[in-house]
């Protein structure tokens, strides 16, 4: 585990952990507490559940390669960013790469990063990615980082008014989306219940990892 500290002027200092597989597990809670919180928001409008999360989380757990970076203020958990190996990710996420001809095994996969309204805007999205891709070039055998992104409509009329989407940011990083590379996966959605949805993958070689 790696521990460091940030702070923003007129903003709360936070705590920076990193942790990996099974020393997971005692932040599962509260893991799963900030993603129901912050995907029920657009463009996700996920409409959470604990046994969801609880059979979705175990992913990480179970594999001593994953890491989570958690950003604590006090004692609360206030951040989470998940990330692990592609090999040992589920099928859902691992075989639109394999049909597609890509080593899963020297594929780095950040899942999610999920982050309370008020501690936005103090550069932790660039320090979730930066921990995650060290971490993988710790592991070493890693070519390309990945994550995916919901497909949503700018016609949805469900999109907020004003909303800015995270591209911008992503090509900062280096990322570009994979054209075609989609993956498919149900979540309980607000209003509508269990809804299949699609997600496209954002790709970046490792070694021009900042």
């Amino acid at each position: 585990m790696t521990l460091t500290r940030i702070a923003s002027m007129n903003a709360p200092t936070l705590t920076i952990r990193r942790c990996s597989g099974a020393a997971i597990e005692p932040h599962l809670d509260d893991i799963a507490r900030l993603r129901i919180a912050v995907f029920r928001e657009w463009p996700y409008l996920y409409d959470g559940d604990a046994a969801y999360e609880a059979q979705y989380l175990k992913t990480y757990v179970a594999s001593p390669r994953s890491v989570v970076v958690l950003a604590f203020d006090g004692h609360a958990v206030d951040g989470a960013s998940t990330g692990l190996p592609m090999a040992d990710e589920s099928p859902e996420f691992r075989e639109p790469l394999e049909r597609a001809g890509h080593d899963v095994d020297g594929v780095f996969y950040c899942g999610e990063s999920v982050l309370l309204p008020q501690y936005r805007g103090l550069g932790l999205g660039h320090r979730f990615f930066d921990e995650r891709e060290a971490h993988a070039r710790s592991l070493g055998g890693f070519r390309w980082s990945a994550f995916c992104a919901v497909d949503r409509s700018d016609a949805d009329p469900r999109r907020p008014a004003g909303h800015r989407g995270n591209e911008a940011f992503w090509h900062k990083r280096g990322y570009r989306p994979a054209d075609g590379l989609r993956a498919s996966l149900p979540w309980n959605e607000i209003g509508e219940g269990e809804v299949m949805h699609t997600l496209n993958f954002w790709l970046r070689p490792l070694e021009d990892a900042r």
